[in-house]
């Protein structure tokens, strides 16, 4: 059933636009995509812990394409599927007064297969091939409304995009032509072989830099303030939620882990990347008055501390210590999970925040709990979240981070890890005080209500914050996030799974 998680969300990315000439049906449209998320996530849902591979054409690895179903994979397809069908309900109120969203919603689901694609693929070049898929389609989103700002946003995102593209191609060439093979599995196996290893570490260089253009690492995070902030607000969860991770981080690691065996010194890059990511995205964010951009802003110091726990984890494992690399790469993708959760929660409380207010400077705003309580409620659990403040999700994470960094005698990364933690509350107080706090702004003079319809998803998601915390008791740890751990760290058994060794 693998491939339908390709197919389905393929075939209906073309067939909403043709529908759209026929007739104008807003909420036909947003019912399908509703349906599709929503079959999708039961999908997920029942294949979770699963392992498994589809040779496609029937043809065996490493000869023909094929998806592999694993620990990790599992994991981000049910993280892609829910965001996705959460964001969908959100779109059925949110976008019913855009035109054209039989091509908004075609987008949305070329998008979504390009994801499941990358998630599942064990093809190296076939991985390149879905993350355009993905790309092209987010590029277009960006520019949805097509003003000014939002074309500019999406050339500029385009042209970065493109750059990190060429990177991920000339290292696809490159390793190709050391190895032989674009099989995953099959790469891992040749480069252990090798004692020649210069053309590998070359590879691993470009890899870094166009992955790290995708997820947006520091000093590769200009595009995305502008992109998640001139995004239509479904969209900006979506990128911010699951894109950069899927594009970025999982893509960048499933090759460095299980395909190019932790080539020297890449551990060490992506935890400094990492740090630095976390600290100067912070520190931008600090600044910030427009809502979108402080969440965009945030969302690079965030994938800092993802980054920070799977570059740890390769150290660790480099140097001998299974145990605790396992404990740093399952607060790495902790982190993950959490922040898709709380980060598209609070973009889908943002595009609330502007209907009602109808801007999103922080000095314009105040006072929405008192106009909408349900939205203040999931707003507050979602800042507190990304905070760290317990007994929230966001806490858990950090803290696993933290632990192992400790246990492994990183003290220094540590130390970064609590300083810019105190860097994330300290922005997201002066959103409390901002928006939360305080008389209904007198900008707001009649204010306009959020719709019942965009309730549901915050709701959702804001219990999700509170319930993803349990995942830090070893009885839900292990049999969530071990998992997707030990399939970066045991790299072996994602070879002997695909090639059946």
């Amino acid at each position: 059933m693998l491939p339908l998680f390709v197919a389905i969300p393929l075939g209906l990315g073309f067939l909403l636009p043709l529908l759209e000439e026929f007739r104008e049906r807003s909420k036909l449209y947003a019912g399908a995509m509703i349906l599709e998320t929503g079959f999708l996530l039961a999908l997920s849902l029942v294949k979770f812990g699963d392992k498994g591979i589809y040779r496609m054409g029937g043809w065996p690895p490493p000869i023909g394409i094929n998806y592999v179903l694993d620990g990790l994979s599992s994991l981000i397809v049910v993280v892609i599927s829910a965001i996705a069908f959460v964001t969908a309900i959100f779109s059925l109120t949110y976008m019913s007064e855009y035109r054209n969203l039989g091509k908004f919603y075609g987008l949305f689901s070329l998008m979504l297969a390009g994801m499941y694609g990358v998630a599942l693929t064990g093809d190296v070049f076939n991985m390149y091939v879905y993350l355009e898929v993905a790309a092209i389609s987010s590029y277009a989103l960006v520019g949805f409304n097509r003003g000014p700002e939002e074309i500019e946003a999406s050339f500029k995102y385009l042209v970065m995009g493109a750059v990190g593209s060429v990177f991920i191609l000339l290292g696809i060439a490159m390793l190709y032509g050391s190895v032989g093979s674009l099989n995953i599995a099959e790469i891992s196996v040749r480069v252990s072989e090798m004692a020649d290893k210069s053309f590998i570490l070359l590879s691993t260089a470009l890899f870094i830099v166009g992955f790290g253009l995708k997820a947006a690492f520091v000093p590769f995070h200009s595009w995305l303030p502008d992109a998640h902030s001139s995004a239509p607000t479904p969209i900006s969860a979506m990128l911010s939620g699951v894109l950069i991770k899927v594009l970025g981080i999982y893509a960048l690691s499933r090759l460095l882990f299980n395909g190019l065996n932790l080539p020297e010194l890449a551990p060490q890059v992506l935890t400094w990347v990492g740090a630095g990511s976390m600290f100067i995205g912070g520190m931008i964010a600090l600044g910030q008055k427009d809502l979108k951009r402080l969440l965009a802003y945030s969302s690079v110091s965030q994938m800092g501390y993802i980054t920070l726990g799977l570059g740890m984890g390769g150290v660790l494992i480099s140097q001998g210590k299974p145990a605790i690399a396992t404990l740093a790469l399952i607060g790495g993708i902790f982190h993950l999970v959490n922040h898709a959760t709380y980060k598209s929660l609070l973009f889908l409380f943002s595009g609330g925040v502007e209907k009602l207010y109808g801007t999103r400077d922080l000095s314009e705003i105040s006072g929405i709990t008192g106009l909408s309580p349900v939205s203040g409620a999931a707003g507050t659990v979602g800042t507190l979240s990304i905070s760290g403040i317990p007994p929230f999700n966001g806490f858990w994470s950090k803290l696993v981070i933290v632990i192992a960094a400790i246990w492994g005698e990183m003290y220094p990364l540590a130390g970064i890890v609590l300083f810019t933690s105190a860097i994330t509350l300290a922005y997201y107080l002066k959103v409390q005080k901002e928006l939360f706090l305080g008389e209904v702004a007198e900008r707001a003079g009649l204010p306009g209500k959020i719709s019942p319809g965009l309730y549901l998803p915050l709701v959702i998601l804001a219990i999700c914050c509170i319930g993803l915390g349990l995942l830090y008791l070893p009885e839900f740890r292990g049999v969530v996030l071990k998992p997707a751990a030990l399939a970066l760290q045991e790299g072996s058994e994602y070879t002997k799974l695909v090639l059946g060794l």
